[in-house]
């Protein structure tokens, strides 16, 4: 799976979007503190590598989008928080987001689109909407990944909850997997869908059977 890991190609992404959003300055010390936040130690699947994937995947898949440069910016802030015993990730992101976008004077209902998308990210119900669906979909991605990736990203979940039981995890881990592989589809995007989603549903099947379930 292709990766953004340099700066250069971040910064691209950040000025594109944060430009047609029309946000005042250039916004570098908020990608700067973004960055910060994708790099804190306690992470090891939501990290710059997530971020990155996320990014380049959503650059072959921009045309499709309604308002490309809110899904992007979205993505950049969709884990910029992560408290691994934290319950409200997604919202404290969110909140991130709306209250920097609305200093740099980006429109009301661009904000309110943008923390929707990232609400979505807590994967509780289905997308709703093509933009949404994109970025939910972009966000899964990896679960179609090639089965080398698949398996350093479950390395990498395990590693964050390191804390957590064995037995209580794979129970937890079950769980999850399972709901991602009882949804029909599990990517709503048709091309998305078309590229990885028989994939997804392989190597979700294969981490059930290696977790015991």
């Amino acid at each position: 799976m292709q990766e953004l890991s340099n700066r250069s190609s971040l910064q691209a992404s950040w000025t594109r979007c944060w430009s047609t959003l029309g946000a005042a300055g250039d916004g570098m010390v908020l990608m700067d503190r973004l960055l910060a936040a994708w790099a804190e130690p306690q992470r090891r699947y939501h990290t710059l590598q997530h971020l990155g994937e996320c990014l380049a995947l959503f650059d072959g898949y921009r045309q499709l989008a309604e308002q490309p440069a809110e899904v992007e910016l979205a993505l950049w802030f969709h884990d910029a928080v992560y408290d691994v015993r934290g319950k409200d990730n997604e919202a404290r992101s969110a909140a991130w987001a709306q209250a920097d976008l609305k200093a740099a004077g980006v429109g009301a209902a661009a904000i309110a689109r943008i923390a929707g998308h990232i609400m979505a990210t807590r994967h509780a119900v289905l997308p709703t909407g093509g933009d949404q669906q994109l970025l939910v979909d972009i966000d899964l991605s990896i679960l179609g990944a090639p089965k080398p990736r698949f398996l350093e990203y479950e390395e990498q979940v395990r590693a964050e909850y390191a804390w957590v039981p064995g037995f209580l995890f794979r129970r937890k881990r079950r769980e999850i997997l399972k709901e991602f592989l009882a949804r029909q589809p599990i990517y709503n995007t048709p091309s998305i869908r078309e590229e990885i989603e028989s994939r997804a549903r392989e190597n979700l099947a294969y981490s059930m059977a290696a977790l015991g379930g």
